[in-house]
């Protein structure tokens, strides 16, 4: 197998442009929207916003790669990092590493792109591991660096990338390539393009000894964010988490020679997605804004409780909608009052519920 990088036009990469047009067209319009709804909400839901889709990108981005996270531990990082206020828990090493990096990417994204960054990065994503021999720094290693599956004995090789003697060379290329393909630089190329071509290229070159596909992905961000004058909140990694076969079998695809029309036409339409599941974040906000102002000051203390943690579970709710069962062990009371609570709830127009018996199930109201 001949790869991307051992072909003669390595890095030219090629595309058909009609295909893309569309797809950036609608892509700048809804983010315009998406900047305009932004400016409805309120400081604090603005704070929420940005902790809630940083922390669900950290934690899906290494959902990616198989590593699972503390969500509560990545929030309360994160909002340590913007000085907000958090519950003082203790952070475990990856979480703090990983919200350092993603919060670096926020408040960084019009910057442009050094060997220092990527180092900084993967010094911070890498926090606390004793397995890697560079920390920090590209690899050295003089074993092949290959994507495998399978069994020990018969692996799948998915992908081979540069050895390590040609890494340093093929970054000096990326970062003169991202730096003068930004919106600002000699020779700029459209967003979404920009961003599908930067994470395929620096997923090519696979610079480090781990890591590379959560920067890669970052990168990605970095892209949108200049692109857009300001930080995207797109939920990338989680639009990517939902279908990880798509993805893999997409770059996997794109290895394997450097018309990477596919490849962008698959990535662009996974922003447009990530695009819209961050435009429905920001509607529930809106719609929790006014759900407060409407019912201020109604609910007892069990209700109010029960209606927060619905509200913690975001646009998509509980899976399944809540059950008395989820009523009785949310505020720790009796069946009987959990009963009365939730019709008084359903009355006053707060709860819609659908089912019967066993089978009831209540939803926040936000029509």
């Amino acid at each position: 197998m001949t790869w991307n990088w051992q072909q003669d036009d390595w890095p030219h990469f090629r595309y058909n442009d009609k295909v893309l047009a569309p797809l950036e067209s609608l892509f700048l319009r809804q983010s315009g929207e998406l900047c305009g709804a932004i400016r409805h909400l309120s400081v604090e839901d603005k704070q929420v916003l940005t902790v809630t889709l940083i922390s669900e990108e950290a934690l899906k981005t290494s959902e990616i790669e198989g590593e699972y996270l503390n969500r509560d531990s990545l929030q309360s990082s994160i909002r340590r990092q913007f000085g907000l206020k958090t519950d003082e828990r203790r952070i475990p090493v990856a979480e703090q590493g990983l919200s350092e990096m993603m919060v670096n990417l926020y408040k960084t994204y019009a910057d442009q792109l050094t060997h220092e960054t990527f180092y900084d990065w993967h010094a911070a994503l890498t926090k606390g591991r004793r397995d890697l021999i560079n920390m920090g720094g590209y690899r050295s290693h003089s074993e092949p660096m290959q994507v495998v599956s399978g069994p020990i004995q018969e692996p799948v090789i998915h992908f081979e990338a540069p050895p390590s003697s040609l890494v340093k060379d093929e970054m000096n290329a990326f970062i003169r390539w991202f730096n003068t393909t930004a919106p600002d630089g000699d020779t700029p190329i459209p967003q979404l393009a920009r961003a599908g071509i930067a994470h395929l290229y620096f997923v090519s070159i696979h610079p480090f000894e781990d890591g590379n596909g959560r920067i890669g992905r970052a990168i990605s961000e970095k892209v949108l964010a200049q692109g857009l004058q300001q930080p995207t909140l797109i939920a990338l990694a989680t639009m990517i988490a939902r279908n990880k076969k798509a993805y893999y079998a997409a770059l996997e695809q794109a290895n394997r020679g450097n018309e990477i029309t596919g490849w962008l036409e698959y990535f662009a339409g996974t922003v447009l997605e990530a695009r819209a599941y961050t435009m429905r974040q920001i509607e529930f906000l809106i719609a929790k804004a006014k759900f407060y102002d409407r019912f201020r000051g109604v609910f007892n203390d069990r209700q109010a409780k029960v209606i927060a943690r619905l509200f913690r579970e975001g646009p998509e709710g509980f899976t399944g909608g809540l059950s008395a069962e989820n009523y009785i062990r949310i505020t720790s009371t009796s069946r009987a009052t959990a009963t009365r609570d939730l019709a008084e709830l359903v009355e006053k127009q707060a709860l819609k519920k659908t089912g019967q018996l066993k089978g009831t199930r209540y939803y926040l109201n936000l029509g």
